[in-house]
């Protein structure tokens, strides 16, 4: 799940993440393959193929494996085709849910992200019914002294930086993050956490009761192997999600 602005939410996601490392690296790998069909082999002329990459070097992903993901995608190995697609929906409680699929068959992903929602008494929309809710961004997420990050960040073409505990978030449009990135880490800024995500325009306050409802749901989607990616506009305060990881 991406998103949100809260360390601990973050956190939490990652730690989920992090328990199924497998699944992981198959999602990244997917991503690196669907990304160099569409715009070639090359990271520095695709934005999405350099993202892609990166994001899968943070997890660890394996050089080999990446190389090989690049050569399916651009037709040079055997490979497989895959289509993005969008589901929107709410989780309990209200939270909007905007799911990204790259699947290799859309019927199955459809009927797998719908009985998601059903069985876990959230509500599958219409298309346009939360996207509007969500605009793609850069995130990062950051630890370093603050003039050195405010300057590097501002620098680098940040559109805002916040405090967050002893760490920074710093929000640029989705172009600049590689270009952000390399900055803050030539400035010996630590990157804790990089992405392109959809950060949600308005947020709905979730409580202890429709935490876990929401949670399990947003768990149920990541779970499918045609899911990329949840976004979800829920505000989980930090107390809530530690009685709930304890």
């Amino acid at each position: 799940m991406s998103g949100h602005s809260k360390w601990a939410n973050i956190k939490h996601r990652k730690g989920r993440q992090d328990a199924k490392r497998g699944k992981v690296f198959a999602k990244l790998i997917k991503a690196i393959e669907a990304a160099a069909r569409a715009g070639g082999g090359d990271p520095a002329a695709s934005p999405a193929l350099a993202t892609a990459i990166q994001k899968a070097k943070d997890t660890s992903v394996p050089k080999d494996n990446i190389e090989r993901a690049i050569a399916r995608g651009t037709g040079e190995a055997d490979g497989v085709s895959y289509e993005e697609a969008w589901y929107e929906g709410y989780a309990p409680g209200g939270v909007a849910l905007y799911v990204q699929v790259l699947t290799d068959n859309r019927n199955r992903a459809a009927a797998d992200v719908r009985s998601a929602f059903t069985r876990h008494n959230g509500s599958l929309g219409e298309p346009g019914s939360v996207g509007y809710l969500f605009e793609q961004k850069g995130y990062l997420l950051v630890s370093g002294e603050e003039e050195t990050v405010m300057l590097s960040a501002i620098d680098g073409g940040a559109e805002d930086v916040m405090p967050s505990g002893d760490q920074w978030e710093i929000i640029s449009p989705p172009s600049e993050l590689g270009a952000l990135r390399s900055g803050l880490e030539d400035a010996g800024v630590q990157i804790d956490h990089a992405e392109v995500t959809h950060m949600p325009s308005t947020t709905v306050a979730v409580n202890e009761e429709t935490a876990p409802k929401v949670l399990r749901l947003v768990d149920a989607l990541e779970d499918l192997d045609d899911v990329q990616a949840v976004y979800a506009n829920f505000d989980i305060p930090d107390d809530v999600l530690v009685s709930l990881e304890s």
